[in-house]
């Protein structure tokens, strides 16, 4: 089993705020993630798959195919846009760097061939914190 790694980033804004809670409990909870006037971040993707490799082509997936899909089904789609406006797939959910990730996972893994499996997802919000989400299992 050889695993392969893309790494793409992206830039977006978003508000981490539960619309049930006062100001100030949101503000407790979150600090400047609950700031009403949004905040952003240069998020760093990294979207790693597995598979074997073929043997007329030596790849488990082409990368660069990889990135043109990770680029289509993800990048476009929230780039420079406001997680909790913007984005289809993130409609009615909290923009949690959790979330966002489980998000792009639902995105990218219908698009994949079956020979080749989606292991996990890498989202870097800043570069000291970060979350991985391997499908749920």
């Amino acid at each position: 089993m050889i695993y392969l790694t893309r790494v793409e980033n992206f830039n977006a804004a978003h508000k981490l705020s539960n619309p049930a809670w006062s100001k100030e409990k949101n503000e407790e909870v979150f600090g400047k993630c609950a700031n009403e006037n949004w905040h952003g971040h240069n998020y760093e993707l990294h979207v790693t798959i597995k598979g074997n490799p073929d043997p007329e082509t030596g790849f488990v997936f082409n990368a660069k195919t990889l990135g043109v899909l990770i680029k289509e089904e993800v990048v476009e789609k929230i780039d420079h846009r406001n997680l909790n406006m913007d984005v289809d797939f993130m409609a009615g959910k909290f923009t949690s760097a959790e979330n966002l990730a489980i998000g792009i996972w639902e995105q990218l893994s219908p698009h994949l061939p079956a020979e080749v499996e989606l292991h996990c997802i890498k989202l870097y919000e800043t570069p000291r914190i970060y979350v991985e989400y391997y499908g749920g299992k």
